[in-house]
């Protein structure tokens, strides 16, 4: 699949993927082909339509459908799925995923906007997301499809739910509130459901073991979200409002045209500029998008940024998304041609991570590129 592919793919998996119930385990595949393509009209939002409806007329469980539309203002007007012409034009772009109540997922880019300008324009792509959804609908009653198939729901014991509650939540209350190192705080977690299976004795079966570390995960999510909610903490000691320890520094590689080193906290990101001629432009030759790209943005995920073993097979889907979730933040603020005739390329090695290397990697690259003399 090309970066392109990809990044479509993760648009629709991730407004799908919340719509199927939580106990419903079986392989789900869809497939979507782009048979034939008007270059003036995106077809991302008509992948994620087309999938939800692909879904509404199977007797797959789906708690949908879905759609998915891009909403851009352009010449402050808000348009539903306008032209790719015309939006050269916006100055936001936003594709918003919802069902018939709700939005699941918003992803775009803009100039700087008020609050109130972007729940304006989520609102807007709503009321047209209703509208695909009740076709949906009706498209599944003319299809017969409106009973769904059986399936094994995962067994429950109430019971070892409680068990599991009364020994476990006021210790692992305790951890997260105990302000420790990501691995010790694990480790002590850890420490606490060993305990419990302890208690079972030696001959457990499977499915109990299996059900006793599903409700330790309860048990972790609930403890841990109270812990924020009603006293303010996260789970590092800081409050809601307080950013992690910041170390940075610029220049770090010599030879680099620009490059910085940014920590978060316990996430780091070593970040390049290196500066290339109009002849080092990308030229991008696909179905849908041609032309030449002279800003580019490669995020690197290695294993051992987590403590995993992990063979390197180039960049997956997740490095593809983040990269791209980092190069929409910056090229929004480079300057113009005639200021930046340059070819542009940033690449992003995460040296460790926890939590948010995406935003690291905007921090990082920012500082690199005023290190370029960008």
């Amino acid at each position: 699949l090309s970066d392109y592919e990809v990044l479509i793919s993760r648009l629709v998996d991730r407004a799908l993927r919340p719509m199927f119930p939580e106990d419903y385990h079986s392989d789900t595949q869809v497939m979507i082909s782009l048979i034939s393509s008007d270059k003036n009209i995106m077809p991302d939002c008509l992948a994620g339509l087309a999938a939800s409806a692909a879904i509404a007329v199977s007797d797959i469980p789906f708690n949908g459908p879905i759609s998915e539309v891009r909403v851009a203002r352009i010449d402050g007007k808000l348009v539903i799925n306008p032209y790719v012409s015309d939006l050269e034009r916006a100055d936001m772009e936003f594709l918003v995923a919802g069902t018939e109540h709700d939005i699941v997922m918003v992803e775009g880019e803009c100039n700087e906007i008020s609050e109130t300008e972007m729940v304006e324009a989520i609102e807007f792509a709503h009321k047209a997301i209703i509208v695909q959804v009740q076709a949906q609908k009706e498209l599944a009653e003319l299809a017969g499809k409106t009973v769904k198939r059986e399936y094994s729901h995962e067994d429950s014991n109430p019971e070892l739910r409680e068990q599991v509650y009364a020994f476990a939540y006021d210790k692992v209350y305790a951890i997260a509130k105990s302000n420790s190192a990501k691995h010790e705080r694990g480790n002590a977690f850890g420490a606490v459901l060993m305990d419990f299976i302890a208690t079972l004795g030696e001959d457990i079966d499977d499915v109990t073991g299996f059900l006793s570390k599903k409700y330790f995960h309860d048990v972790q999510y609930d403890a841990i979200r109270n812990l924020v909610l009603d006293e303010g903490i996260r789970l590092d000691g800081r409050d809601a409002r307080t950013v992690r320890p910041i170390w940075s520094e610029v220049g770090y590689l010599p030879s680099a045209h620009g490059s910085a080193v940014f920590t978060r906290g316990e996430t780091q990101s070593l970040t390049t500029v290196t500066l290339g001629s109009k002849d080092d432009e990308q030229m991008i030759d696909g179905a849908f998008i041609n032309g030449y790209n002279k800003f580019l943005l490669h995020y690197n995920f290695p294993g051992f940024s987590t403590g995993e073993v992990r063979p390197n097979r180039g960049a997956g889907r997740r490095e593809i998304g983040h990269g791209n979730l980092a190069m929409r933040s910056l090229k929004k603020v480079l300057p113009g041609l005639e200021e930046n005739p340059y070819t542009i390329r940033i690449v992003s090695d995460i040296l460790e991570s926890n939590g948010s290397s995406s935003m690291a990697t905007v921090c990082a690259g920012t500082l690199a590129l005023m290190d370029a003399g960008i």
